[in-house]
Order: C-alpha cells, then sequence, then structure tokens
C-alpha cells in the first residue's frame, strides 16, 4: 500500500514528502491511519546521521497515535477503530514480546526500532510515523484509553513518557522519597509530571531562571538553578534519585553529590560527545550510582499509558504541520519549545 511521508534522502537533504509502501497485513498485524506523531530530539540525530548506522531514505517519527483500520486474521486484542499507540519498537524476537517484566529494550537480541531497524519489508529497514500509515505486529501496539481531545498530547507519551517513566518505576520514586528531575525539556517536563503523580517530592533542575515558574507549573515541589553553586550546596547529600534527562555533554560531579548514601543519578539523554569523567571517589565514600535506562517494555508502556489516562497526564506541546518540520527542528535545537512538537498527520494528504 501506498502511503504519504515525510523523510531525508540523506544526511545533509532536507526532509521532503515521499510516497512509501506499506506492507499488507499478515495474520499478527495491525495497520494504524495515523492521526498525529510527535517529534522526538532522536529524530533529528538520526536523520541527520549524528548517530551511527542511518539508512535512506529515513522517515523518522516513533511516538505514534492513531486509529486501527485493519487487523490480521489472528489478531484478537483489537478491532477497527480502536485507538491505539505505537512506540520505539515494532518487532522483536517472539520470547520478548511476551516477556513477564517487559523488558524488551534489553533483549540479548536487539529489537526492531519504530524507524531505521532491520526488516524484511522494504526497503529493508522500517519507517516511521512521519507517515499517513503504519502496520505493526499486535504484540507492540498499545491500548490509549485518554479522550479523544487528548489524542495529540498523548503522542509524545509513547517516548519521553515512558523513558522517564521506566527509571522513575524501577528506581521506585514515590511517597517519602526525594526525587530530582534534570532538564525541563521533552523529557524532564514529562518526568517532573510523572514524579510528581508518583507521589515524591520533586526537586526541578534547570539552567535557567526563566524556567523556574514553568517548572512549579508542572508540578515540582521546589526548583534549582544549577548554574548557581549555592541553591545546589544547599541540597548536598540529600536526594534519594536524580533523573538526568539532558542530552549535552555536561558534567556530572555536580548532581553526584547531591544524593544521599546509596543513591542514583539515572541519565536517559544520549549525548553527541561523552561527558567528562566523574570523580570516582564521591561514588566510592557514599556508595553511590551513576545508570542508564533506555525507554520500555510494552508491558512497562501500557502500564504508564493507563496510569496517565487515570491521572489525566498528557505531554505539553505545540502541534505543526508536517511541511513545517524543518523548522520545528531548528527551534528545537535551541529549546525552542514548550515542550514537544507534534505532528498533526492530515497534513500530509497536503
Amino acid at each position: 500500500m501506498s502511503v504519504k511521508a515525510y523523510g531525508a534522502y540523506a544526511a545533509d537533504k532536507p526532509l521532503e514528502a515521499i510516497t512509501i509502501e506499506r506492507r499488507a497485513v499478515g495474520a499478527h498485524d495491525v495497520q494504524i491511519a495515523i492521526a498525529f506523531c510527535g517529534v522526538c530530539h532522536s529524530d533529528l540525530h538520526q536523520v541527520r546521521s549524528e548517530w551511527d548506522g542511518t539508512q535512506y531514505p529515513c522517515v523518522p517519527g516513533h511516538e505514534i497515535v492513531g486509529h486501527v483500520t485493519a487487523v490480521g486474521d489472528h489478531v484478537s486484542k483489537f478491532k477497527v477503530g480502536d485507538t491505539v499507540g505505537v512506540g520505539c519498537m515494532v518487532d522483536s524476537c517472539q520470547s520478548c514480546a511476551s516477556c513477564d517484566e517487559g523488558l524488551e529494550q534489553y533483549c540479548e537480541t536487539g529489537f526492531v526500532g519504530t524507524y531505521n531497524g532491520k526488516t524484511d519489508d522494504a526497503p529493508g529497514h522500517t519507517l516511521g510515523g512521519y507517515s499517513q500509515s503504519i502496520v505493526v505486529k499486535d504484540d507492540f501496539v498499545l491500548k490509549v484509553s485518554h479522550a479523544p481531545e487528548q489524542l495529540a498530547a498523548v503522542a509524545p507519551l509513547l517516548c519521553a513518557g515512558i523513558t522517564t517513566w521506566s527509571p522513575l518505576r524501577h528506581w521506585q520514586a514515590g511517597p517519602g522519597k526525594k526525587v530530582g528531575i534534570v532538564g525541563i525539556g521533552g523529557l524532564g517536563h514529562m518526568g517532573v509530571k510523572l514524579a510528581h503523580a508518583l507521589g515524591a517530592h520533586v526537586v526541578a533542575f534547570t539552567t535557567s531562571e526563566s524556567k523556574r515558574q514553568d517548572a512549579l507549573a508542572l508540578g515540582a515541589d521546589e526548583v534549582i538553578v544549577s548554574r548557581n553553586a549555592d541553591e545546589m550546596a544547599a541540597h548536598a547529600g540529600s536526594f534519594d534519585f536524580i533523573l538526568n534527562t539532558v542530552a549535552a555533554s555536561h558534567d556530572l560531579d555536580a548532581f553526584t553529590a547531591l544524593l544521599k548514601r546509596d543513591g542514583t543519578l539515572t541519565l536517559v539523554g544520549v549525548p553527541e560527545h561523552a561527558h567528562p569523567s566523574p570523580n570516582v571517589a564521591a561514588l566510592i565514600f557514599k556508595r553511590r550510582s551513576i545508570a542508564g535506562s533506555l525507554i520500555g517494555g510494552i508491558a512497562e508502556t501500557q502500564e504508564m499509558l493507563d496510569f496517565c489516562a487515570e491521572k489525566g497526564i498528557v505531554a505539553e506541546i505545540e502541534m505543526i504541520a508536517a511541511q513545517d518540520i524543518e523548522d520545528a527542528y531548528a527551534r528545537m535545537q535551541k529549546s525552542d519549545v514548550k515542550y514537544r512538537f507534534v505532528i498533526d498527520n492530515a497534513t500530509l494528504a497536503g
């Protein structure tokens, strides 16, 4: 099936309107008409070959929400008309698809990304959500329970939401825990919302005084301007957990010094250049840890979506037409968005 999309043919070429092919619906497949697709910073990294291994044409997009238009003969969990989502993966080994812990992202055999992943379908790699429709194995389709008018703002939950939810749950953010969120952007603003909803005492870190009121409005109990040495020092040794969402290289020691004994600083942003090596003594003497977290498994992502629907949580978004994606990328690089761009996929028809 031919569908309209937006993609790039080379790292130094702008995204443009293209036509791509989607496979026929197989026995275990779900076909989805995409209503909205969030714009993740990883889309920019991948399409510009800032990360290794980009295959072209590259059609980004892994924050997908829409409606089921067809299902395979062996699909029982979904029916035509259902509101559904697709996140960062669309296939993996069969054993992972039903993993009790939902840890598909850490499968030793790897997972197939929603775009730029190896596939038997033409052109040999997956093509993502900047398109009118997509065909996905049913094990990797998620139920969306939010109200229809919230659907666009649900899209970023499929990456920004689960990327922050997974470590918050793993390190048991909740009542009685002091939790820091570093960076108030596409990921960080969701981290603040989710940590607050989980019942933690939430402290937002920002480099900009102008974001103080924004962070409080998102649910932070306190805000620290990380460039203010006095504000940082006042919280030394007091955090159970800090989630660092910043995707630029920076000094991690300033944040590890804020951890309690046995506290953890978890990184979810991948910088273009490596962080400076941390001070090992600061880790050893209080048994502190620096950890990393990827996205989240399918079961975990469904848990997050259900929690957000119950609590009325969505992303803060700015809607754009597909034709404005290059301008959106330029603004995203300047952090000029509050806090996630979302493509109205109806504009692909124009």
